[in-house]
């Protein structure tokens, strides 16, 4: 059951924190520390931490460490493919809608419009 609960908790986390890892913190804390109780607010903020100091995204960090501290590292794996599963959906998704509508008029002209805008933001 806990690792049914892990995977749910951190596949909501995935699906709906958007603006990268400081913003998915207020979620993991709401499932961690306040819903399901598997950490105290003490033990959340080493995990923000820990998060911050080990190289990688922070949300992935952030699961691995919540799921091996709950359930090991079966837990730390169900955690973390939980954490990323939503994105990988997405970008899958969005792939499959380029390769089958690429050669539309519609689409070459988004893209032709969204080139210069990648570039200036790059640069930014």
């Amino acid at each position: 059951m806990i690792y049914f609960e892990l995977f749910l908790a951190f596949l909501q986390i995935g699906a709906f924190s958007f603006g990268g890892g400081y913003a998915a913190m207020p979620l993991i804390k709401g499932q961690v520390v306040e819903r399901y109780h598997w950490m105290t607010t003490k033990d959340f903020t080493d995990l923000i931490t820990i998060s911050q100091i080990t190289p990688g995204p922070i949300a992935i960090n952030a699961a691995s460490f919540v799921g091996h501290s709950v359930a090991g590292v079966l837990g730390a794996i169900i955690a973390t493919l939980a954490v990323i599963l939503p994105s990988c959906i997405f970008v899958t998704f969005l792939a499959w809608i380029y390769t089958k509508y690429r050669d539309l008029t519609l689409m070459q002209g988004i893209l032709r419009f969204l080139r210069p805008t990648v570039v200036s933001l790059s640069l930014v």
